[in-house]
């Protein structure tokens, strides 16, 4: 078992429960971070969603500001903008303004998928060509508004990202397949792994990042995080009922249906066919759930097969209580 000092960090998709409303979601989002910054996690980081009813997390760089000011320790970012949504110009300047007002506290982690389906990300960015190549541009310019570092004479040049300050936002770029884990390493930025939406070569992704690093002048060395589904409960039925949703809501995506919030009492007596089940089995990789000292056991397992030191935790239950438990209980575990 890892014997390094695991840090915990949260990832919240603002969650809508069943029968709760967008608006709660977010007060929980808001309640759930102060809790965190007590209980001494790492970094809060909140998500972007578009066209979705389960999610009410759709305009990150305005929670953000909102977290950071209702939060003094941990570090508040994004998990993450997604980039080809967005004028890279306006991502530099949200991300510069939240810098200059919270100094040293700033996470801008970005992905290249829409976080949406293809219809609504078309109408986000009536442009978007869903280019690999368009990605690393942005990434690039996005450097050279950051830095003011365009050379002299080209169209970049003409224009900064207001406002001008000297402090950068810590760079992150998440993947669930690894391919973004090498343009973190080219650009020198962090490298965040969604283990909770693949669970299938995780280990090796971040071990190409890390000998493939060049670091940049905002990251000397590389710096790893993995986000998985947890869930914690002295309540062994409570455990067992949040798996059986869990497998269910699984389906639900794979199936490409209506995505609505999920109790157990809607999933207890579903049966499954032998591929439903093969799936279901698939998709516990992705979720980590267990009494406390079991939790314990497997996140270091986790830490152990990534050689990471970070775990970000991201937790969707049917009672709003049981899920600040549950990081109640982790950090309780971990000794934040």
């Amino acid at each position: 078992m890892s014997t390094k000092k695991i840090r915990l960090s949260v990832l919240d998709q603002s969650p809508i429960r069943k029968g709760a409303t967008a608006e709660l979601a977010v007060q929980e989002t808001i309640q759930l971070a102060k809790l965190a910054d007590e209980l001494g996690y790492t970094r809060y980081w909140v998500a972007e969603h578009h066209n979705t009813g389960i999610l009410a997390g759709s305009t990150p760089e305005v929670l953000i500001a909102h977290l950071a000011g209702q939060t003094k320790h941990m570090r508040i970012g994004s998990g993450g903008i997604m980039m080809p949504n967005h004028s890279t110009l306006k991502v530099a300047e949200n991300f510069r303004m939240l810098e200059a007002l919270f100094p040293g506290r700033i996470d801008l982690g970005m992905g290249r998928a829409p976080g949406t389906d293809r219809i609504t990300a078309s109408v986000l960015n009536p442009s978007n060509q869903f280019k690999e190549q368009d990605f690393i541009e942005q990434l690039t310019d996005l450097n050279n508004y950051l830095h003011d570092t365009y050379e002299p004479g080209t169209i970049g040049a003409k224009i900064r990202a207001i406002p001008q300050i000297k402090a950068v936002p810590a760079q992150w770029l998440l993947s669930s397949s690894g391919q973004s884990g090498l343009f973190a390493a080219h650009f020198g930025t962090g490298f965040s792994f969604a283990h909770f939406i693949n669970p299938n070569g995780g280990p090796e992704n971040v071990k190409l990042y890390r000998e493939r690093f060049q670091p940049s002048d905002d990251l000397a060395k590389p710096q790893v995080n993995v986000a998985i589904f947890v869930f914690c409960s002295n309540d062994e039925e409570k455990i067992k009922q949040h798996q059986a949703v869990m497998d269910h809501r699984f389906l639900q995506f794979e199936k490409g249906g209506p995505i609505v919030p999920l109790s157990y009492a809607d999933v207890k007596d579903a049966v499954y066919t032998p591929h439903e089940q093969e799936r279901i089995r698939h998709n516990r990789y992705r979720v980590i759930t267990g009494t406390p000292t079991e939790i314990k056991l497997k996140l270091n397992w986790l830490a152990d097969d990534y050689d990471i030191d970070e775990i970000m935790a991201v937790t969707i239950c049917e009672d709003f209580e049981d899920r600040l438990e549950s990081y109640r209980l982790l950090a309780r575990m971990f000794d934040l």
